[in-house]
């Protein structure tokens, strides 16, 4: 069973090496390696360059990281797939975890493992997901892990892949797409990556935050048909208190 690793990168020659060897040194599995790079200027292109026929190259201009995304899974040929931002990185055997699980749980489910979060001063905090659902995604309160997440070929072909309008959360509405075409989601006790956070990313950065809201709000009216009510919002902020209660009991 091939799993096929797509990462998009722009100008991220800092990170990405050790993003690529994350991926590249992973051992007891069957991978291919696509990195898609639509016109960096820093030096990332020759990098990518460098590791030859291990790599398999998509160097063209995109309409963003979605469009990105899909253009990297164009060239794809594995039955799992997942994505790998350029500064983020995967842990020691992770796809060997990975093809593991697709091989004694079949695929109409999809999967995230344990992993961290990789601060700005190189403090690691633990990344403990739980199941995603309809109801938690679409009252944010779900813990969204995607350095950590594998998903089958047939799940991402069946609902079409990315959606190229949506800027901000493409990964979210990628899953919560799969949990509405009847896919469940779990989670497995392995660690299979790590998420860095720093100044130049959207997370760390903040930037995309108001658009971010907008989106999910977005996908609540796609699904229910309807504005978010009071009751609502109400419903969605019980939620996420109840949510980092639970994060906060567990690091104790």
């Amino acid at each position: 069973m091939k799993i096929s690793i797509v990462t998009i990168s722009f100008n991220q020659e800092k990170y990405l090496r050790q993003c690529i060897d994350s991926i590249l040194s992973q051992t007891e599995c069957d991978f291919e390696y696509i990195v898609v790079d639509p016109g960096s200027t820093d030096g990332s292109r020759a990098l990518i360059e460098s590791y030859g026929e291990k790599i398999i190259r998509v160097f063209e201009p995109d309409q963003g990281p979605a469009d990105g995304l899909n253009r990297g899974f164009s060239r794809a040929s594995g039955q799992i797939y997942g994505f790998i931002n350029s500064d983020d990185y995967l842990q020691p055997n992770a796809l060997r975890h990975v093809s593991k699980y697709f091989k004694a749980r079949g695929r109409r489910n999809f999967v995230t493992g344990q992993g961290y979060t990789e601060h700005a001063n190189g403090v690691l905090t633990r990344i403990r997901p739980k199941p995603l659902t309809v109801q938690n995604m679409l009252h944010r309160s779900a813990v969204l892990f995607q350095q950590g997440t594998f998903f089958p070929a047939s799940a991402y072909k069946e609902v079409g892949g990315f959606n190229v309008s949506n800027s901000t959360c493409w990964d979210y509405e990628l899953f919560l797409r799969f949990l509405l075409r009847g896919l469940k989601h779990e989670v497995i006790p392995q660690d299979l990556a790590a998420f860095r956070l720093h100044e130049g990313s959207i997370s760390g950065s903040g930037r995309l935050t108001e658009l971010y809201l907008q989106d999910l709000d977005k996908l609540f009216v796609q699904v229910y048909g309807r504005e978010r009510s009071v009751i609502d919002r109400l419903f969605t902020q019980f939620l996420r208190v109840k949510r980092e209660l639970a994060c906060r009991l567990r690091s104790h």
